[in-house]
């Protein structure tokens, strides 16, 4: 395939994306685009990786109900040494729905991932790290506490590790993501009876003080690389082992049934490579498989995706 041919192509694939929109593919918690979990990793013998490099990516994601969420995010990442590298993400979140409009910056991901093997053939990684929460969940509109849909924040404190194997076909992924704490959040059906939105308030999960579960994830992903132009297929399950609890009105403790088991996404992912430095990427996913309650909000129905990146 010429050149000539392959650019134009890319960029008709990307306009078909932006314009039909698909599910982000990944619990929004954050860990499956972290280090040794990420999607669509580099694997190239005969090209020495940069030193440093940066992402900027963009997303807009539809849910079952009414918010649609806007996230833009710099992906920063430094070697440290040879088989060390440093991630950090700095995201910035706006989400437009019947109940509200917020915006603000989003929770901060950090990581350290070490190579500990690397042949020809394949590479292991291993990531540990966590997320910062930026805020406490609690965005309101005029004194009436918003569901977690509309936070910027999950409002927590987590853990992240996990470890991969990749080869020039076949990315293997698991991961662990443990929140510490649970959140301000204060949204209950209770606080809005007798406004205008009490029956569609209802759509929503309640979600006061949510402390979430811990989620584990596994990804499988099979890649077609050529000189310039890559794909990959996969799915990706994300397993909440314990369910979430949230507390009711009077104070009680609760755990909402259908909040744990398993969300599993189907995987699609295209780059170009401009030259060694820089190119664009695509990720778009199905969910095929949701879990029954998310006090979280983390549901998305359809996201589109576009990143670049520049390595130096």
């Amino acid at each position: 395939m010429s050149k000539l041919l392959v650019f134009p192509w890319c960029v008709l694939l990307f306009a078909v994306t932006m314009r039909t929109g698909f599910s982000q593919g990944c619990s929004d918690a954050g860990f499956c685009t972290m280090g040794a979990m990420k999607p669509d990793q580099p694997f190239n013998k005969k090209i020495s990786l940069r030193l440093r490099s940066i992402e900027v990516s963009f997303y807009r994601g539809t849910t079952p109900l009414t918010p649609i969420i806007y996230v833009a995010t710099a992906d920063l990442n430094f070697s440290l040494t040879s088989r060390t590298s440093f991630q950090i993400k700095l995201p910035f979140q706006a989400v437009r729905g019947q109940l509200a409009r917020t915006s603000g910056v989003g929770d901060i991901s950090l990581c350290v991932t070490r190579t500990l093997l690397t042949n020809e053939k394949f590479d292991v990684n291993f990531s540990i790290g966590g997320k910062i929460a930026s805020n406490n969940s609690s965005k309101d509109v005029d004194g009436l506490p918003l569901p977690m849909y509309y936070q910027t924040s999950l409002g927590t404190y987590d853990f992240i590790t996990g470890i991969s194997v990749i080869s020039r076909k076949w990315l293997f992924a698991t991961g662990i993501q443990h929140p510490f704490n649970k959140n301000g959040n204060q949204f209950l059906w209770e606080a809005w009876q007798g406004t205008s939105e009490e029956d569609y308030i209802n759509r929503y999960n309640q979600s006061k003080e949510l402390r979430r579960g811990t989620d584990i994830m596994l990804r499988v992903e099979r890649n077609w690389r050529f000189s310039r132009l890559n794909f990959s297929l996969g799915i990706l399950p994300i397993y909440r082992i314990n369910n979430d609890e949230i507390s009711l009105a009077n104070g009680t403790r609760v755990k909402p049934q259908g909040a744990k088991g398993l969300a599993l996404s189907g995987i699609f992912t295209a780059g170009y490579s401009f030259n060694v430095k820089s190119g664009i990427k695509f990720l778009a996913g199905h969910r095929i498989v949701q879990r029954d309650t998310n006090p979280d909000g983390l549901t998305r129905e359809f996201v589109s995706t576009l990143g670049y990146y520049y390595r130096f």
